[in-house]
């Protein structure tokens, strides 16, 4: 299934808060999971991951080719030239050919691929000041801003390192920031993703998370608004608690909710296992 992202001027996502705040927890992410892997044994890079079909070495050569395309859309968008390259691609059968096209190559090569193209991504966020950040670049969901889309970076590889390292029982300590900006874009991108394929829909999503404590509020009308909120307000017609960490990977599609979701409101969940043709293990 081929995505359908919305390009233009009106983005489909849009965060509040100050856009370079992101900076910090992606560099971190992508330096604790570089200096995770350059441990590793053999039979740990050849260890299945929790993406079927796919070893830890495969996931680390599908984020090597991840961290190259961020790096291409944040510098296009910079200079004002906001790519369109995901218009035709399509999120399951693509990554899965390119890791299958990437050869027969060494471990020790796909870390140094790794580290090279996380250093590109690492040096590039950490230039850019708030007109960088701001500016229009491409993700999954179409244009968004610079901040957006770092967002669908670090929760993209924030999911992936669990991916790698819960199998092995390595999963890291939970990081409040990168499990709030991971949180916060998730629970904007399943709705984004259903009004990019045409749902009608509209209502507020809220989120009441803990450990660490997170309130995330989303806006969904015509374009997808997160913002802050307090616990237990605004109304909304769609309501999750619960564990932060829990929460996440619920809604990234790796482990169910456990929580009853009405069946009207069931569609503001969906757009990213529909989308990526994904279900709960």
């Amino acid at each position: 299934m081929q995505l359908t992202p919305r390009y233009g001027a009106q983005p489909v996502i849009t965060l509040d808060g100050p856009p370079a705040a992101i900076a910090g927890p992606l560099i971190r992410q992508r330096r604790r999971l570089a200096t995770a892997l350059a441990s590793f044994t053999d039979e740990q890079w050849s260890h299945p991951s929790r993406c079927a079909g796919w070893s830890n070495r495969d996931v680390i050569v599908h984020l090597d080719s991840t961290n190259t395309f961020w790096s291409m859309s944040i510098a296009a968008g910079v200079h004002g030239e906001p790519t369109r390259f995901l218009a035709t691609f399509d999120p399951v059968a693509s990554p899965a050919q390119l890791v299958a096209g990437s050869g027969d190559v060494s471990t020790g090569e796909v870390l140094a691929r790794f580290v090279a193209s996380t250093d590109a991504l690492v040096g590039l966020c950490s230039s850019l000041d708030h007109a960088g950040w701001s500016a229009a670049a491409e993700a999954p969901p179409g244009h968004v801003s610079v901040s957006a889309v770092a967002h669908h970076a670090l929760w993209d590889s924030w999911v992936h390192e669990r991916d790698v390292l819960v199998p092995l029982g390595l999963a890291p300590e939970p990081e409040a920031d990168e499990v709030a900006a991971c949180l916060r874009y998730v629970a904007a991108l399943g709705p984004a993703l259903a009004l990019n394929r045409g749902a009608a829909g509209s209502g507020v999503l809220a989120i009441d998370a803990t450990g660490p404590d997170v309130v995330v509020v989303v806006d969904i009308g015509e374009e997808v608004v997160v913002r802050a909120g307090a616990a237990g307000a605004p109304t909304a017609e769609l309501r999750l608690a619960g564990d932060a960490v829990e929460l996440l990977e619920a809604l990234s599609v790796r482990r169910p909710l456990t929580q009853l979701i009405p069946a009207e409101s069931a569609w503001m969940l969906r757009g990213l296992s529909d989308t990526f043709d994904v279900a709960p293990d």
